[in-house]
């Protein structure tokens, strides 16, 4: 199959939705197929790209966004014409996948990697308009996924979601796949560990509560902060590290210095893509407290580098933590403190829930994830 993906975000920005679209198109090409990516510049990108076009943009935030695509492009994508056209964004590109599905006649599937509901915040300021803001996303999001043929979403719940929000489409659970062998606990630079932890100031006997991610108000990162107060001081040898950066930074580090605990929090900040795995190394547990996923694939990152995680309860890891087995739940402060002290001082509940959380992970694969997909193309094409 001929297949173009279209989106507003792919590397070298480092995000859930990037690292999707990048594991589906090497998959899908490993698999025998054609995948033209569809995306916007970015200052950073390799110049040498196979079968990856970028539009002009601009940066937004800490991402980017398209800001017009040329008649050049346009004519290259019609006389290409994709056997399938799969958009995972619902701006500039996601548009102009959508707008040539319907032009061309050509099956078209939408992933809808984000609920925006979650996001309004950064738009509307005033709580008021709260509200109707989530209203009005829901009905754009319903109208948007009501003109592909298939609508795919990572978990049941947000096909729930999706559901109330009034999509007709038929809307396919497929979670998006990782790299395994890149996090893989054979894996391990012990050289390059030893050297991160000497960076960040972590000793050998000291145990590390891990996050890596977006620094965003909606990853709810100032709970673990002011959860884990008092369990930080009163272990002198536990430190809690945040990989990543964003614009929740600035106030999570005055929560850490005004409760006290700034000598055991640290933020690395943003980290290459290409050493992330081993920032995974550095942890003993994995902790969130995030209710704004659509999968967490981070969550699946932790585990498939034998970290056991501890997350706020939220469906949307349905199917990957099993409570009492990888990793807890908690639904308090309270909550987050038992299970991090069970984890962390039993040295033996630590390695079984590490090894049940690597055979967890294997069921997340970016082949798996790609042949899941593969087998929706083929399913539109012959209905098409």
């Amino acid at each position: 199959m001929r297949i173009g993906l279209f989106t507003d975000t792919y590397f070298p920005r480092l995000n859930g939705v990037a690292i999707s679209v990048r594991m589906l198109k090497e998959n899908l090409e490993a698999q025998g197929h054609e995948v033209y990516v569809y995306t916007t510049t970015d200052p950073d990108a390799h110049d040498n790209e196979q079968r990856i076009f970028r539009v002009p943009s601009i940066p937004f935030k800490t991402q980017r966004l398209g800001t017009f695509v040329s008649p050049a492009l346009r004519q290259m994508v019609k006389k290409l014409k994709p056997d399938i056209i799969h958009t995972h964004t619902e701006y500039t590109l996601g548009g102009f996948g959508r707008k040539l599905a319907q032009k061309l006649n050509i099956p078209y599937v939408h992933t809808m990697h984000t609920i925006y509901e979650y996001y309004t915040n950064y738009i509307v300021r005033s709580e008021h308009l709260g509200t109707p803001a989530k209203y009005v996303v829901r009905k754009l999001t319903a109208s948007y996924c009501n003109s592909a043929d298939v609508v795919v979403t990572p978990t049941e719940k947000n096909k729930d979601l999706l559901v109330t929000y009034g999509v007709k489409k038929p809307i396919k659970v497929i979670p998006s796949g990782i790299q395994l062998e890149k996090f893989c606990s054979e894996k391990r630079d012990f050289e390059k560990i030893n050297a991160i932890k000497a960076e960040l100031g972590i000793m050998d006997d000291e145990r590390v509560l891990l996050n890596i991610g977006r620094v965003a108000h909606e990853k709810n990162l100032d709970e673990l902060l002011t959860g884990l107060e008092n369990y930080l001081k009163q272990h002198n040898d536990v430190k809690l590290v945040i990989v990543g950066d964003g614009l929740a930074r600035e106030k999570l580090e005055r929560i850490s210095d005004e409760t006290g605990i700034s000598a055991q929090v640290i933020f690395a900040g943003a980290r290459p893509w290409d050493e992330i795995s081993q920032y995974y190394r550095i942890g003993d547990v994995f902790v969130g407290a995030s209710l704004s996923e659509t999968q967490g694939l981070t969550y699946i990152e932790a585990m498939a580098s034998g970290l056991p995680v501890v997350a706020k309860e939220d469906r949307c890891l349905e199917g990957v933590l099993s409570n009492g087995e990888n990793g807890y739940f908690f639904n308090n402060s309270n909550g987050l403190v038992a299970a991090v002290d069970k984890l962390l001082s039993d040295r033996g509940v630590l390695e079984s829930f590490s090894k049940n959380a690597i055979e967890t992970a294997q069921a997340f694969s970016a082949e798996a994830y790609a042949h899941k997909m593969e087998e929706v193309y083929q399913d539109m094409l012959k209905v098409n």
